[in-house]
């Protein structure tokens, strides 16, 4: 299957990262390649151009697209998790910009072998790297009832966690969950019926929390946040596309703490703490892809893009 994705808030991704001809930028979600092309298109064959992405298909589908700008163009398999010891590692020591976009590709969702969707029957997989062991189906059948609770709650944020968690649980004593439309029938079970008939796909939720909890996405984002500003040439940008709550409020939080790292109590009338702000946050608001952007991809409708700028030295 073609590797195909539509990338969200293209221009305003790529325009918030204020490309310069000779500057050095990463994409750390690589996926099909689709901002990256306009990255390396603006840098006019002068410049470097680092790609990560733990998908293999991905991989392959941005190497295909990307390979007229020849050797400006790194393509790196990894975890931007790893984003300072990839570029350690090819001599890199800081860049004039970094974008991130953490939406599921419309290619994982579509390959229903991939396991990512509720709405056609496959194995449950729903790992953004085929190399990791761990499954969603591990995860469905081997965490106990308190545990499933946890990640629907929080990273599912939905209002039945506790009876979908109990139905999982009573579900697989009998037989273990193997496949997508097996827990989406479980999850439908466990919503009252009322609530069925409205707001789409009652398995939407626990299917997300599954994602996020396997792929430890939300860990990696705020562990990641820090260091990539750090990384940060004088006056690089970081521009990171969310596409639920629980990822922008981290974004939010963690450019904020960087724009005002300072803990002094507020009756203080200097600094003491010593923390001195390492840029400030372009975006007071987060940009939103517009009307037509919505109408021609569904998908981009929740997604959120927020830009922090690094400070002189």
């Amino acid at each position: 299957m073609e590797f195909v994705h539509k990338s969200v808030l293209l221009e305003e991704t790529v325009d918030s990262l204020n490309v310069r001809p000779g500057g050095i930028y990463v994409d750390g979600t690589l996926g099909g390649g689709g901002h990256a092309y306009e990255v390396c298109r603006r840098l006019a064959g002068k410049g470097r151009f680092i790609g990560i992405d733990q998908d293999e298909e991905a991989i392959n589908a941005a190497t295909e697209r990307l390979a007229e700008f020849g050797d400006m163009v790194t393509i790196v398999r990894s975890n931007y998790v790893l984003i300072e010891e990839i570029l350690k590692s090819l001599d890199i020591h800081e860049v004039n910009g970094i974008m991130l976009d953490l939406g599921v590709s419309s290619h994982q969702l579509d390959t229903a072998l991939r396991g990512f969707s509720y709405r056609a029957d496959a194995p449950l997989d729903m790992r953004m790297d085929v190399r990791n062991e761990l499954t969603a189906k591990d995860i469905v059948n081997t965490y106990d009832e308190s545990e499933l609770y946890r990640i629907i709650r929080d990273y599912g944020e939905d209002r039945f966690a506790k009876n979908i968690a109990k139905h999982i649980v009573q579900a697989r004593a009998d037989k273990q969950i193997e496949t997508t439309l097996e827990l989406s029938e479980i999850v439908k079970a466990a919503i009252p019926a009322k609530v069925r008939m409205t707001g789409g796909n009652p398995a939407k939720r626990t299917f997300q929390a599954i994602r996020i909890e396997l792929n430890r996405e939300l860990e990696v984002l705020d562990e990641s946040i820090d260091t990539m500003i750090d990384l940060l040439a004088e006056g690089g940008r970081l521009s990171i596309i969310t596409f639920h709550s629980l990822e922008d409020r981290i974004v939010k939080n963690r450019f904020k703490n960087n724009e005002t790292p300072c803990t002094c109590p507020p009756e203080f009338p200097v600094c003491v703490c010593g923390k001195k702000s390492k840029g400030r946050v372009l975006t007071r608001k987060p940009t939103l892809p517009c009307e037509n952007e919505i109408e021609e991809n569904k998908r981009a409708k929740s997604a959120k893009l927020r830009v922090f700028e690094k400070a002189g030295k």
